[in-house]
């Protein structure tokens, strides 16, 4: 596991990510237990994200507005992480992308096109918890939790759905205009 400091460094020296469109690198479905299948293919429905995804079996008005349905993490923040020891699927989020995620790009209620399914960011931070920790260590979450590690978004995501549609492997990401 890397130092906060050799994180930082490793994430400066990374090409920029794409900003206008990327591509979707990685689906991923939460089975519980730490199990995640890899699709090349994922339903996205307003009642459950990801359709058989364990977020949908939260307890009634956990989420009430979906904020935080479907998750989405840089494949270039995954990759530095896991330092070749952990799989792309590791972190746990939906859709893994190529594609810059930071406020910057992506303020809260930007609405992104994935596949079929046009996804809404939410205002609500997506934050390292106890699994995030045990997967990638203190320092992976200490460095993911900075100031700018929040404004580049480095553990991702949440989206609401606004669309529901399939989602492949390869698909195109872009954020629609207005």
């Amino acid at each position: 596991m890397l130092a906060l400091d050799e994180l930082e460094a490793g994430w400066q020296a990374l090409p920029r990510q794409p900003r206008s469109s990327g591509v979707v690198r990685l689906l991923c479905v939460r089975k519980g237990d730490g199990v995640h299948e890899t699709p090349d293919a994922v339903e996205i429905t307003a009642a459950h994200g990801v359709h058989g995804d364990r977020w949908a079996e939260r307890a009634p008005g956990t989420d009430p507005e979906g904020y935080s349905a479907i998750t989405l993490m840089s494949a270039a923040a995954i990759e530095l992480l896991a330092a070749e020891r952990l799989p792309l699927h590791a972190a746990g989020d939906n859709i893994v992308v190529d594609f810059d995620l930071s406020v910057e790009v992506l303020p809260a209620g930007t609405r992104l096109v994935i596949g079929d399914s046009v996804l809404r960011v939410s205002e609500e931070p997506h934050t390292g918890c106890s699994r995030f920790r045990d997967r990638f260590g203190l320092e992976a979450l200490k460095w993911v939790s900075t100031p700018s590690g929040r404004a580049r978004r480095l553990r991702g995501v949440n989206c609401s759905v606004v669309r529901a549609g399939m989602v492949c492997v390869g698909d195109e990401i872009r954020a629609l205009e207005g």
